[in-house]
């Protein structure tokens, strides 16, 4: 018994000195990112208004999910009960075209054959879901800052997805707020938000954003955990407005803002063969033109409410119970984006989209006004003054261990 309790002991020390180690490579890390400069946030600005939807044909909306795990990394990661091809059958009978997987930290290969695959997956495996989507990735990138987060370590890793996929999203940015409003007035470098998923909805952080001058367009998808469950799968899409089902087509249409979010209304107790149904009635959205500063909206089914919405989420109109509807947008308008709920088969509030918005900009397209840049003197005499209390930590550690080694043989003395 005194020979298992000791060797219990010794593994104990084993672990606490692997936490050791792992710690002090993390702070390493830490002590090592960039310090960045980032400039206060300008709303959007300029003569022009830019319409993502201009040249929409509304007989080309496809529907997509670019956010769902499946079993992957042994089943240790959720998601671990669902397989790739019942992901499939239950995503194409609910009548999606473009149904994509992205596994933590893993670029999945399956349907790589087909016209429709995208390759994603979800970045972060820290604590407080700071997570982000990248659609079109290219490789893993294995950096986190997995205890915490400051608005310095999320740029980095920003940055460092950038270059390593076609488009990068923030995931579900307001769940465990792992994204705060103050974040998103000044990261960029990124493309597209979640705003919507059937975890959260990060709908006030989308404003937040748009509001200091990010031009983030809207991605919606299910994040689902479990494929068989009605209110998991089916839940949130985006719709793509894509001539062709193709990579290239679609990552093309998300990047230019030519798509819309959709949550769509699930009844209690409502059963796959139901949700199977509704999808193939689910309302169209026939048109988005811009005719000077009138912005006008028609949809294929009369709506319950049109709502517009502006700087900081401001409602700055809001008409009800028709298909069709318009706004004029103001001088004073840095944005105006269109909420668009629709009955459900009893006559309530359900299905609503979301679309991305109209925003004012100069020059060839909308742009942050100024992103944050390294700024290397900042960040040296940050890894300088950092860097060697990590190597005193070390060595106080060494010491206490020699000290307790020097001490025992005294004491059987």
């Amino acid at each position: 018994m005194k020979r298992f309790f000791s060797a219990l002991k010794q593994f104990f020390i084993a672990l606490l000195y692997l936490a050791l180690v792992l710690l002090i490579v993390e702070l390493l890390l830490y002590f090592t990112t960039p310090v960045y400069d980032f400039a206060r946030p300008q709303p959007f600005s300029g003569h022009r208004l830019y319409n993502p939807y201009a040249g929409m044909d509304s007989s080309a909306w496809r529907k997509c999910n670019f956010h769902f795990h499946n079993r992957a990394w042994g089943g240790m990661t959720a998601g671990r009960h669902n397989s790739y091809r019942e992901f499939y059958r239950i995503y194409k009978s609910l009548g999606y075209d473009a149904p994509e997987i992205s596994n933590y930290q893993q670029i999945d290969k399956h349907f790589s054959d087909s016209s429709f695959y995208i390759p994603c997956y979800e970045h972060g495996f820290g604590v407080r879901k700071k997570h982000q989507l990248l659609i079109g990735a290219r490789e893993v990138l294995w950096l986190d800052y997995s205890l915490y987060q400051n608005l310095n370590n999320k740029q980095h890793i920003l940055d460092l997805l950038h270059s390593r996929s076609d488009l990068v999203a923030i995931a579900h940015p307001d769940w465990e707020h792992g994204y705060t409003a103050e974040d998103l007035k000044y990261l960029s470098r990124y493309d597209l938000m979640e705003v919507l998923d059937q975890n959260w909805r990060s709908v006030p952080l989308w404003d937040a954003a748009l509001s200091a001058g990010h031009p983030a367009f809207i991605v919606a998808d299910d994040d689902s955990h479990d494929v068989e469950s009605p209110m998991h799968s089916g839940v949130c899409c985006t719709f793509v407005n894509s001539g062709v089902i193709s990579r290239d087509s679609l990552e093309k249409a998300l990047k230019e803002g030519k798509a819309f979010g959709a949550d769509i209304y699930v009844g209690n107790g409502e059963t796959m063969e139901r949700k199977a149904e509704k999808a193939k009635h689910l309302p169209v959205l026939e048109s988005v033109t811009l005719r000077g500063d009138t912005l006008r909206i028609r949809t294929g089914q009369k709506a319950l409410k049109f709502t517009f919405i502006g700087q900081n989420g401001r409602i700055r109109k809001l008409v009800r119970f028709t298909d069709e509807a318009w706004y004029v947008v103001r001088p004073e308008d840095p944005y105006i984006r269109t909420e668009i709920r629709f009955y459900n088969e009893y006559r309530g509030p359900g299905t609503t989209y979301y679309l991305n918005p109209v925003i004012r900009y100069n020059g060839d397209k909308p742009a942050s006004a100024e992103e944050p840049e390294i700024n290397w003197v900042r960040t040296w005499i940050f890894r300088l003054f950092s860097i060697p209390s990590l190597f005193v930590l070390i060595g106080l550690v060494w010491y206490y261990r020699r000290r307790k080694a020097a001490v025992k043989p005294q004491q059987h003395e």
